[in-house]
Order: structure tokens, then C-alpha cells, then sequence
């Protein structure tokens, strides 16, 4: 089976065990997702949406958080860790919206990885969840899974990305990536994976393995 038959038969398995699958971070907004995502990194999407539950009431657009008083931004996402390093990205971020994008979120990889705290998996998640366009989002779940199906044997990042988009159609691309972080929160953990009860087991190759 080739890697393209692989992930067609993937595609087939993981649409039957995860057909309502979507981002779990909760947004109304470009800028809000933006945000959340950037806020996502180390910290679980329930912490998150705990905390933009509230943030978003008081930061309602770009000029309200690039405005924001720094260490009352710290203070207000705080539970997200690394808080800090966040706030400052955070303001830094849409300070470069205001000036250079109008406060829109811009639609291209290059212009928004050019924003603070933006990396290739926060932009290609608004890419993909946003603006509708072909999207591999590369985290943990993803990259895990797909070494241990066989569609990569890269650990960095953008090597798997690149990977995947040769081989994945990318109408499903976004999609399966969502399906990844449900299976891998579900089934495929790190750490003793339930390859017994696995809805696609008949196409890894590390099935039983692990």
C-alpha cells in the first residue's frame, strides 16, 4: 500500500470514528482565534477557553489588546503558562495588525508568521479554520500519529507538514489534522495507546507496536 493509498483508506476510517470533528478552541473572530491559538501553546484548548471566556469580554479588537497595560494582560492569562512571553507576543502582534494590516488578520503564511508569537501551526490553523484554504496543522497529536502510521519519518515540524501535503488531498487536510487530535486524545496517547480498540489500526503500521 502506498502512502496516498494509505491515506485514502485513512481518510475512509477516520470519517466514520470522527465525522463532527473541529477546532476545540472556542472564537467568534479572526483576531480571537488568532489569539487563542497563540495562547494554546503549552497549555490544554480547555484552559484556554476558560480564560478567553472572560479576556475577550474586556479586549474586544486589535487596538484594545495592542493598547493592553502589559502586566494586567500578564495577570489575565496567567493559567495559561508561560504568561509572560505570551502577553508580550500578544500586544506585539496586534500592534503589528493595527500598523501594518489594518487590525485584519492577514491571509497569507508569510504575512502571518510575521506577526509575534505566530508560528507555521498557529497560521496554518487560521489559514485552515478561518479562511478556508489548505491547512496542515503539525502539533503533537499529528506528528505522533503520523510517524507511527508511516506517512513520515520526520520529527520537525515543518518536515511533516511537508510531508503530509504531498500525500493528503487538500480538501482533507484541515480535517484529518482535527481527526488526529481526537484520536491521539482518544486513543493514540503518547504513552500506552489503545491499539486494541483502534478504528484504524488496519492501517498502521505500528499497530500492537507501541
Amino acid at each position: 500500500m502506498t502512502k496516498k493509498e494509505r491515506v485514502l483508506k485513512l481518510r475512509e476510517l477516520l470519517d466514520k470514528a470522527y465525522p463532527d470533528v473541529k477546532c476545540s478552541l472556542n472564537y467568534t473572530t479572526p483576531l480571537e482565534m488568532l489569539i487563542a491559538t497563540q495562547m494554546s501553546a503549552q497549555c490544554t484548548d480547555a484552559r484556554v477557553n476558560i480564560i478567553t471566556e472572560t479576556l475577550f469580554k474586556k479586549y474586544r479588537n486589535a487596538e484594545d489588546f495592542a493598547n493592553a497595560d502589559y502586566d494586567e494582560l500578564c495577570e489575565d492569562i496567567k493559567s495559561a503558562g508561560f504568561y509572560r512571553n505570551k502577553a508580550k507576543n500578544i500586544i506585539l502582534c496586534c500592534q503589528r495588525l493595527i500598523d501594518v494590516y489594518g487590525g485584519e488578520v492577514p491571509d497569507t503564511m508569510e504575512d502571518l508568521t510575521s506577526l509575534a508569537g505566530t508560528g507555521r501551526k498557529t497560521a496554518n490553523l487560521v489559514l485552515g479554520d478561518i479562511f478556508g484554504k489548505p491547512a496542515v496543522v503539525v502539533d503533537t497529536h499529528c506528528k505522533r500519529i503520523a510517524k507511527r502510521i508511516g506517512l513520515t519519518t520526520n520529527d520537525d515540524p515543518t518536515k511533516v507538514e511537508m510531508d503530509l501535503k504531498k500525500i493528503v488531498p487538500s480538501d482533507y487536510q484541515l480535517r484529518m489534522c482535527h481527526q488526529f487530535v481526537a484520536h491521539g486524545r482518544a486513543v493514540c496517547t503518547a504513552r500506552n495507546p489503545k491499539c486494541a480498540v483502534c478504528p484504524i489500526k488496519e492501517v498502521c503500521k505500528s499497530a500492537g507496536k507501541c
